[in-house]
């Protein structure tokens, strides 16, 4: 049976205005896909920085088969949207 291997890649930008509803949480879950029938799954998880006023983004394999996980991080600065006139 073949497996998928734990390696994956993240890469945001902000490409219009941000706004929250709410209060974001740590670590809060945005993306979940199994990767394997039984075992694993990739997950995509968020935190906000708030000193910085920064959005992170992490992906990881919550499984290892063999070797060891590729995991990624991307962090978006939440910049000031002029609106179009």
């Amino acid at each position: 049976m073949a497996e998928d291997c734990a390696e994956a890649s993240i890469a945001c930008r902000q490409a219009g205005p941000i706004s929250f509803k709410g209060e974001l949480k740590d670590g809060d879950e945005v993306f979940k896909e199994r990767t394997s029938l039984v075992f694993k799954t990739m997950q995509v998880v968020r935190f906000l920085d708030k000193k910085r006023n920064t959005l992170v983004y992490l992906v990881y394999s919550d499984r290892l088969i063999e070797g060891s996980p590729q995991n990624a991080v991307t962090a978006i600065p939440i910049l000031p949207w002029a609106h179009a006139q």
